[in-house]
């Protein structure tokens, strides 16, 4: 494996692991991508697929989903060395690719997905 793909690797693996809950403050989302909270909020700008529910007091609370497109956008801008504008067209071409996918076989695919993930992981321990 050349020396560049092992550290995208290890940076990939550095995250830690999303806990199984429903919502998540900017400070746990901060933690959760390595980025620091005002980071985020310039995402959330920049990036219309970054939507964190509002409540009282303008307090933003995450979503599952919204974690993984922030850890895919830092990924984009870190690790691969896109633009701001070049992680815009690669999440929005990911959007597309999904979206053409039926409704079952979009959450299919995706579960088959973590479950081959898991099993790697687990054969790795």
């Amino acid at each position: 494996m050349p020396a560049s793909s092992r550290a995208l690797t290890q940076i990939a693996e550095a995250l830690p692991k999303i806990p199984d809950k429903r919502y998540f403050t900017i400070g746990e989302v901060s933690e959760l991508c390595r980025v620091k909270p005002h980071v985020l909020r310039y995402w959330e700008q920049e990036f219309t697929q970054l939507k964190p529910v509002k409540r009282r007091g303008n307090r933003r609370y995450y979503q599952q989903h919204d974690v993984l497109i922030a850890r895919d956008i830092r990924m984009l801008l870190y690790e691969q060395g896109f633009t701001i504008q070049g992680a815009r067209l690669q999440l929005r071409d990911k959007g597309r690719a999904l979206a053409a996918l039926p409704t079952a076989s979009a959450s299919d695919s995706l579960a088959a997905i973590r479950h081959d993930l898991e099993s790697i992981i687990k054969s790795l321990e």
